[in-house]
């Protein structure tokens, strides 16, 4: 991943929690390093085919003269994010914003704040067995699309299983998606919680009956066991209803754990299911 630099630009902004940094204004200075692509610039030689940093400074320096917030975390936060959403050619942004005329009285380098934001590639589980099945799953993947800290989702088609685990219920109505999010594992998972409820789903029996189910599978490349999330899925390994609709749309994702791609613990258990 290549990276674009923009070291020690200058804007005037309001920001601040006393009365004179919100009326008289003062100068930061805000660095940000932007990882991207360079491949199409490279090839066509056209600035529309990378991220402009003139309009990225020109973007930073609207920011600051349109919006005035107490804190620097809240500032850099708003900032970063919206660069995300403004540039799409930005995978990944860190933003450093100082402060060097802030009211502290004694003799200082500098102050400031820094953040970091990436877009993260997610695989993602759906399935449904109650009422309207595929609605439930149409449903919910048009709320993922529309929410801007989602770009980027590709869904598999569907597919009839047999309930697994507790089987004295509905067949299931399966699939997979691929994602890219701003939102960090907690934050995701509250998310697709949030759109759980809103199709009424309830938690009453282990593995039991649901209207929707979202499960994180993958999440980068990332190993997080808490008490409310486990990734990698801990048993999608063995689920033929989780990796035969993963193949169709993400064959070479690659199992953090295993070290093995999706199409290899495809094929795997597959054999292992016609031993």
């Amino acid at each position: 991943m290549e990276q674009i630099i923009v070291e020690g630009l200058e804007v005037f902004g309001y920001h601040g929690v006393y009365e004179q940094e919100k009326e008289e204004g003062q100068i930061f200075v805000v660095n940000c390093w932007i990882d991207t692509s360079f491949a199409g610039a490279i090839h066509s030689d056209d600035l529309s085919n990378t991220v402009d940093y003139g309009n990225v400074c020109l973007f930073i320096k609207k920011y600051f003269a349109e919006n005035a917030h107490d804190l620097l975390e809240k500032v850099a936060d708003e900032l970063a994010t919206s660069i995300m959403y403004a540039f799409p050619g930005v995978q990944k942004l860190v933003l450093e914003i100082k402060k060097p005329h802030a009211p502290i009285p004694m003799e200082f380098a500098n102050v400031g704040v820094k953040v970091e934001k990436a877009w993260h590639q997610v695989a993602l589980a759906i399935g449904s067995n109650m009422g309207d099945k595929e609605k439930y799953l149409t449903d919910a993947m048009e709320e993922l699309i529309s929410d801007p800290n989602v770009r980027n989702v590709i869904v598999s088609d569907y597919i009839e299983t047999e309930p697994y685990g507790y089987v004295d219920q509905d067949k299931f109505l399966n699939g997979a998606a691929t994602i890219e999010t701003l939102l960090s594992p907690e934050d995701l998972l509250a998310f697709l919680h949030r759109i759980e409820e809103k199709a009424d789903r309830k938690r009453e029996i282990h593995w039991g009956p649901r209207t929707l189910d979202l499960d994180i599978l993958l999440y980068d490349d990332s190993c997080i066991h808490t008490k409310d999330l486990i990734v990698p899925h801990i048993d999608m390994c063995n689920r033929m209803f989780v990796l035969e609709p993963l193949m169709q749309i993400a064959p070479g994702l690659v199992h953090p754990v295993r070290r093995r791609t999706i199409y290899d613990l495809y094929y795997m258990l597959k054999e292992k299911e016609n031993a």
